[in-house]
């Protein structure tokens, strides 16, 4: 039987769906929709439900309540080998006693495809991926990268509806695996294929993502796209999983317009864009990126510095990684952490070491408020 859609577009949708294991929530009450051709990701730490959520739209697991629609169709009792949904597993998966070709052609056969057809699209899939010189090889003849290709081809020569990523680049090395992002990022913008990605890798969904599901203790904390998750979390789990930050709680003292004036304890007054509209007297919870924030030798112009949040700091840390060095700072009793990038040649540029008295300052704008 076939549904009407719950949204517009919707294409993929969890309606409601729980699972329990005992006395364990996996997923609790989550709802959302995917829309078709969509790179879409479910990012949360080990044990959150993420791979539950996978299994449920798999056929492997079943919900306790709740129903999952594919194309208007209730597919939430349908077996696995009835739904149109393949799923690509960390560990490949592939049949060793069989070459490449014959891996991909699997599924072909089963379904008992004409020989011509089961020829034209697994050659062409090979040609996609890259691999047609390594047609008659074995598994154990190709990379670690070389065997995902594989995996991801046979998930998609016959032409799921859904393909499914479980943690598919986490046994690869750091080279190999920002390699194969972008390898996958061409593959999903070739086939036009519905993807659905789990991760605990932040980088690899704000990577690939159309749109991310941030996934906490069961439920989805925030649904965005990758620029919104990063740059506007709704709460301090999403602020604090999503990169680095620093959190800063304190209580309204004063307003200025669409600016509020916050103080911390064991820290000065911070300006921050009241997005919150926050009366004084409520308290207030901000979150800085470090990338935000600027460390200097000495304090900005009158005229750069007019508004902007500057506090006399000490270093007591310092790690350079090429590309930025990281600074953690004290004030009182308050760390902050802070990132300096090197976009000019990093021995012409003034030279802060640890112990210096330094200036950190950055926009109200970046102060961002999050809930709790």
């Amino acid at each position: 039987m076939y549904y009407p859609y719950l949204m517009n577009n919707d294409f993929l949708v969890f309606d409601h769906v729980t699972k329990k294991f005992g006395a364990l929530t996996a997923v609790n009450d989550v709802s959302f929709s995917v829309t078709k051709g969509e790179f879409f990701s479910l990012l949360g730490p080990s044990g959150c439900g993420k791979t539950t959520l996978l299994r449920m739209l798999g056929g492997f697991e079943r919900p306790d309540s709740g129903r999952i629609y594919l194309e208007g169709k209730d597919i939430t009792d349908l077996p696995p080998n009835q739904r149109r949904i393949h799923t690509v597993f960390q560990n490949y998966a592939l049949f060793p006693t069989m070459t490449i070709w014959d891996n991909i052609a699997f599924s072909l056969r089963l379904k008992k495809k004409p020989k011509a057809e089961i020829e034209e699209e697994v050659d062409k899939i090979l040609e996609m991926i890259q691999m047609s010189d390594h047609a008659w090889k074995y598994p154990s003849q190709l990379s670690g990268g070389q065997k995902q290709r594989v995996a991801i081809a046979r998930a998609l020569v016959d032409r799921p509806q859904v393909l499914l990523l479980d943690e598919p680049l986490a046994a690869l090395d750091l080279k190999l695996r920002q390699h194969m992002l972008l390898e996958l990022d061409t593959i999903h913008d070739q086939v036009g294929i519905t993807f659905m990605y789990v991760t605990h890798d932040q980088g690899e969904a704000m990577s690939l993502s159309d749109r991310i599901a941030v996934i906490n203790r069961g439920k989805i904390e925030q649904l965005d796209v990758p620029a919104r998750i990063y740059e506007a979390p709704q709460s301090r789990f999403v602020a604090s999983f999503i990169g680095d930050t620093n959190f800063f709680e304190g209580e309204v003292v004063s307003i200025d317009g669409n600016y509020c004036t916050i103080q911390p304890e064991n820290f000065p007054p911070i300006s921050a864009y009241n997005d919150q509209n926050l009366k004084v007297g409520d308290l207030a919870q901000l979150s800085v990126r470090p990338e935000k924030i600027r460390v200097t030798i000495n304090p900005p112009t009158p005229e750069k510095g007019a508004g902007i949040n500057v506090f006399p700091t000490k270093v007591k840390d310092i790690v350079y990684q090429g590309v930025y060095t990281k600074y953690w700072l004290t004030s009182g009793s308050t760390q902050v952490a802070a990132l300096k990038p090197h976009s000019r040649f990093l021995l012409d540029q003034e030279k802060i070491t640890w112990n210096d008295d330094v200036f950190v300052w950055w926009h109200p704008d970046d102060s961002y408020m999050v809930a709790k």
